[in-house]
């Protein structure tokens, strides 16, 4: 008896979340269609001048640029930043340094810091 596997398939935006880049600036072809688990695996291996581009320069969705930034999707927020960003505008915010990005990425540390804490903590519970 043979087992008939179906091809897993995804929504483009579940596609692109996972490419790491910004839906509405991918391909049209991208956008409309659906995308299977093989295709995806291809496009991470080799992926096609679009999505090098769009890697390379953006527009990039918020948790590429909270992660590019240092800081949370929260801290964007609040702020200001609600739009995607290109490479170029991410790189002027760290350029210019304002006083809204340097309190988010103390907070991040912060945030990181408590988070190796507790991981620690519940490693040594789990070692005694």
């Amino acid at each position: 008896m043979k087992t008939h596997r179906t091809t897993q398939t995804m929504k483009p935006a579940t596609a692109a979340k996972k490419l790491g880049v910004y839906l509405q600036a991918t391909p049209a072809e991208f956008q409309e269609g659906v995308v299977s688990r093989t295709e995806l695996n291809a496009l991470q291996a080799d992926p096609p001048e679009w999505l090098r581009e769009l890697r390379r320069d953006g527009p990039h969705p918020r948790p590429v640029v909270a992660a590019k930034l240092g800081t949370s999707i929260a801290g964007l927020v609040r702020g200001g930043i609600t739009e995607p960003l290109t490479t170029e505008q991410i790189e002027a915010l760290k350029r210019e340094s304002p006083e809204w990005l340097e309190k988010e990425r103390a907070t991040q540390a912060e945030v990181r810091k408590e988070a190796a804490r507790i991981k620690e903590k519940n490693a040594e519970r789990q070692d005694s």
